[in-house]
């Protein structure tokens, strides 16, 4: 490893700790009350949605509309668990996290297998149809709560905890799809015969990349059960699924970073607009489609912020006013 990217490795980990720390200050000081909390909350399972749901659409180059369907399974299995009282506290919150992300993956390894053998406008409708099948089976099912939800949830109002435990599933995400597996689903996206007739296993790495993303979003459904301590079926319908896309599309699809930015974005603006009433949801959706007319490939088009390569662009720099001083 070189020098340049142990720097980057160790400013990144510095600034996660300064925006934990400033956030926490905030709502250690009363300046971030509890409704807002429940916004950081949200803010943080939509950025593991997002950057979960680029891996197959950015990435692999699949578009997929039953994120939301995962999400809910990951949900609601976490939820049954909880409610049985088996194990609480810290403990529970991560073997919840466990449960969700694992009947997510087994869920969507069973739809995978025969699914990903469609292409396009395809894969995208019988994955729309898939989330909401899930969601009207849901809301048919007396252990789920029916129509009426499941309520009852032991719930956690630790920022911390779900704050490092977003940051762990981005670092876990990011590091599997910079590395060598992650270049072979890029090489499916930009030509699969090529990839193929090269030796990569197609298939293989569709179906991992597609159970990897629907097992983050089990995750981000397990703690969303667990953060609202309530949960309804309706909430992860199909509407659900292209907010989520929208996020992905807006900050650039295969840029990690630019989910992040476009979640932030577009999970605070829209409650910041709240005060505009009847109004709010117009300024959003300007604000949308100025963005897409200007950056139709998204903020961040396919590209990372590199902190290593500000490091070597600054090292160049002060390099040449040495050589010119000189």
């Amino acid at each position: 490893m070189d020098k340049n990217k142990k720097t980057s490795y160790l400013v990144s980990f510095v600034l996660v700790l300064v925006s934990f720390a400033i956030i926490q200050i905030l709502i250690l000081s009363g300046i971030i009350d509890s409704y807002w909390q429940s916004i950081l909350f949200l803010l943080c399972i939509n950025i593991i949605l997002s950057i979960s749901l680029n891996i197959t659409v950015g990435n692999l180059g699949q578009i997929t509309l039953g994120h939301a369907g995962f999400m809910s399974i990951g949900a609601y299995s976490a939820g049954i668990f909880l409610k049985t009282g088996i194990i609480e506290g810290i403990p529970g919150f991560f073997i919840a996290l466990l449960i969700g992300g694992l009947f997510a993956f087994l869920f969507s390894l069973a739809i995978g297998i025969p699914v990903l053998r469609l292409n396009g406008d395809y894969l995208a409708i019988v994955t729309l149809a898939f989330g909401e099948i899930i969601r009207v089976v849901v809301e048919n099912l007396s252990i789920t709560g029916g129509a009426q939800g499941m309520a009852g949830i032991p719930t956690v109002d630790s920022f911390a905890l779900v704050f490092f435990v977003t940051v762990l599933c981005v670092v876990f995400m990011y590091s599997i799809m910079t590395s060598r597996f992650g270049r072979s689903v890029l090489a499916i996206k930009d030509n699969e015969l090529a990839a193929e007739s090269c030796g990569i296993n197609t298939t293989k790495s569709k179906i991992f990349a597609f159970t990897l993303s629907a097992l983050f979003a089990g995750v981000a459904g397990a703690i969303y059960a667990q953060t609202t301590g309530v949960i309804a079926a309706d909430v992860f319908n199909y509407n659900k699924s292209f907010d989520i896309l929208v996020m992905v599309v807006l900050g650039g699809m295969g840029s990690f970073t630019g989910s992040v930015i476009s979640t932030i974005t577009l999970t605070i603006v829209p409650e910041i607009l709240r005060a505009f009433a009847e109004y709010r949801m117009i300024i959003y959706s300007v604000i949308l489609v100025i963005v897409m007319i200007f950056r139709p490939q998204g903020l961040m088009g396919r590209e990372e912020f590199s902190i290593s390569r500000q490091i070597a662009k600054f090292k160049r720099k002060i390099n040449k006013e040495g050589v010119k001083n000189g």
